[in-house]
């Protein structure tokens, strides 16, 4: 599973250096239109995959998690297959859109592993497997730039296409997953009522909101990283230099994520979030301030080993709350918040910058991390009196 999840997160952001650049051989476009089409076709992905997260989820549940990683599998190798024969913007915005739909291997595969691994390993297990899909996401806009340059658009799309296929082939030889227990099946509940469980457990549902936050604080920067770069230096290769600036988080992420969710198997998972966000906000202000790249490269990196912990603790903490019979759904909630946050972090990040500066993106994002934190902490605080309270009444 490591091996298909590296693999798809690979040729999954293969695409994305150069999307703009794609959309100006369609035609004799202004800069201003290429800009505006650009953020259109990325975001349309996020936004229609925050709707659809849930439904896979479901659908795991109740029908396997296998058969969903196949179809999203060979889904998104579809769509990225035809977008190397598309002629306008207007077709790459509609297989953007698709690709919206069937994106939901990843957060698939994470369910099927959680599901199958024990509780009390689950961080560390989970926090494994995402150094597959952290791995895969720095790897391929590398190799998705060198495609490009090497033999043009739309081979770069049937190559991409291709590695997906065999990836999702892999899992469909290789991966067996374990039935679960007939006996579940009088568990099932509907999609109103497993809203209401998320809603109506204080921890679980402060999990969720975290995950939109972290992920809107992330991403804020990440489209005005390029010029905040540029304005620290004085060279022509800013391009790769904020290139590197970008993937140093991801490197940070890398590293650390492992060790995390071990930790998180220890202590509890709650408390490693807390410490997490944190340290995140600790890390991400004094970027507002550097005066060269490698202050704010040693900064990234930094922020990108505490950013690490949270997504497997996060699974983790879920595999051990909820139950199985659900589970792939409640993921899917929590995949869709994020999914949320990979598109108003970067609307929200451009408003702040256009109307005050670069800097000030920094600042708020820092805020939305001690607002996690403090989120976090209350709950934990209530659930512990929650406990003593029973405690009592028990004794």
């Amino acid at each position: 599973m490591w091996i298909a999840n590296f693999f798809v997160a690979a040729s999954a952001t293969m695409v994305l250096p150069f999307l703009s650049l794609y959309i100006e051989t369609f035609g004799n476009y202004s800069a201003d239109y290429v800009q505006r089409w650009s953020g259109f076709v990325f975001g349309i992905t996020f936004l229609v995959a925050f709707l659809v997260s849930p439904l896979w989820g479901r659908f795991g549940d109740r029908f396997g998690r296998k058969k969903i990683l196949l179809f999203t599998g060979y889904g998104i190798a579809a769509s990225i297959f035809f977008m190397g024969y598309v002629s306008s913007v207007t077709e790459l915005f509609l297989l953007r859109m698709f690709m919206g739909v069937v994106t939901g291997f990843i957060p698939t595969s994470i369910a099927l592993i959680s599901a199958q691994t024990d509780k009390k390993t689950a961080g560390k297990v989970l926090g494994t497997l995402q150094t597959g899909t952290v791995g895969g996401g720095l790897i391929g806009p590398l190799f998705g730039g060198a495609l490009a340059d090497g033999f043009g658009f739309t081979y770069t799309f049937i190559i991409t296409a291709a590695v997906i296929t065999l990836a999702t082939t892999f899992v469909a030889i290789g991966i067996k997953e374990k039935k679960i227990e007939q006996t579940l099946t009088h568990q099932r509940k509907s999609m109103i009522e497993v809203l209401r469980y998320v809603f109506g457990n204080r921890m679980l549902l402060m999990i969720m909101i975290i995950s939109l936050i972290v992920q809107t604080a992330n991403f804020s920067i990440q489209p005005q990283l390029a010029l905040y770069v540029s304005s620290l230096l004085s060279i022509e290769n800013v391009a790769f230099l904020a290139g590197f600036a970008f993937s140093v988080t991801g490197l940070g992420n890398l590293i650390a994520t492992r060790s995390w969710g071990k930790l998180g198997d220890e202590i509890g998972h709650e408390k490693v979030l807390l410490i997490c966000l944190a340290l995140g906000g600790l890390f991400f202000l004094p970027q507002a301030f550097v005066t060269n790249i490698w202050q704010l490269i040693i900064l990234r990196f930094l922020f990108g080993i505490q950013i690490g912990g949270i997504i497997p603790c996060v699974t983790a903490y879920i595999r051990r709350t909820v139950p199985l019979s659900v589970q792939g759904e409640v993921l899917g909630y929590n995949q869709s918040f994020r999914f949320l946050g990979n598109v108003t972090g970067p609307v929200v990040g451009g408003v702040i910058a256009g109307y005050w500066t670069i800097a000030s993106v920094f600042y708020f994002s820092t805020a939305l991390f001690i607002i996690a934190a403090l989120c976090i902490w209350w709950a934990m605080k209530h659930d512990n009196e929650k406990v003593v309270k029973n405690s009592v009444h028990a004794s």
